[in-house]
């Protein structure tokens, strides 16, 4: 008995050793150009073991994006659905955390792009998280400011398109408007911070377009 606890230890250990290896060269390298070699010398394990924990390279950034897309939803369902805090004060918390998050991962735009094409049913029943949203705190926050003639647009889902486009589309396109505005990428990430600010006061506005 001691001896299966151990050895099952010994695997969960391994295995995490090998997705945090892999999400640093994935980081590093992107998806395309990472190989399975370089996450096994990332972790300091040999291929046919990283081979034997995950059959391909597809299927570690997966498991790897999909934990991290789980708890970043999660953490967003609790913003959503704070009862204490303001409509404004949610559209200023989604923005700021969308652009940190996307900031520290920056695989994934192209990851949810990806499953969205792919498989949009999947990955819903993978994210159950998100099936609550239309009864949330935020989109009841919407309505009744659409009641009292706040917000114009009383459709909620034109509202969080436009709050998600202003805030993820950047990153999606980010290699073309590099190109395109001649900025680095620190120069790139520091317009992404000033969005954080930017982005509540843009919609704002648009809440109250005519």
């Amino acid at each position: 008995m001691a001896k299966s606890k151990n050895a099952k230890t010994i695997d969960t250990s391994t295995e995490e050793k090998i997705k945090k290896a892999a999400r640093v060269v994935f980081y590093r390298k992107g998806f395309a150009a990472t190989r399975t070699r370089d996450i096994a010398e990332e972790s300091g394990i040999n291929l046919a073991l990283l081979n034997y924990y995950f059959r391909s390279k597809e299927k570690l950034f997966h498991l790897i994006m999909l934990e991290t897309v789980s708890g970043f939803v999660q953490n967003m369902t609790f913003i959503l659905n704070n009862e204490k805090s303001s409509f404004e004060k949610k559209i200023e918390l989604i923005a700021s955390n969308y652009i940190d998050f996307i900031v520290k991962e920056p695989n994934i735009p192209i990851f949810m792009l990806s499953e969205i094409r792919n498989d949009a049913d999947g990955l819903f029943e993978s994210l159950p998280v998100l099936q609550p949203l239309m009864q949330s705190v935020f989109f009841k926050q919407h309505q009744e400011y659409v009641t009292k003639g706040k917000i114009v647009e009383p459709n909620p889902f034109h509202f969080l398109i436009n709050l998600l486009a202003l805030t993820v589309f950047p990153f999606i396109s980010s290699p073309l408007l590099k190109l395109v505005g001649g900025v680095s990428n620190t120069q790139f990430e520091m317009m992404m911070q000033d969005r954080k600010k930017l982005i509540p006061v843009w919609i704002k506005a648009m809440m109250k377009a005519k």
